[in-house]
């Protein structure tokens, strides 16, 4: 399922909204202030290459690094 990012115009509120692919339309209503005039966002995303159990051993330097846990 999808999560959609949104930012209020009013109070400047960023919140997450996870979406079901069969699910009607989520009621797009500010959590903190109630306005209706919010805007999607670009959200934030991982991707996780290889299968790999030990992250230390596909890192290029070596050691785990943030980039590859």
């Amino acid at each position: 399922m999808p999560i959609y990012a949104y930012r209020c115009q009013d109070c400047s509120h960023t919140f997450d909204l996870l979406v079901g692919v069969t699910a009607e339309a989520p009621e797009l209503k500010c959590p903190k202030c109630g306005s209706g005039e919010i805007q999607k966002t670009m959200g934030s995303f991982a991707v996780r290459m290889g299968t790999s159990s030990s992250s230390a051993s596909s890192c290029t330097t070596g050691t785990c690094c943030p980039t590859c846990k």
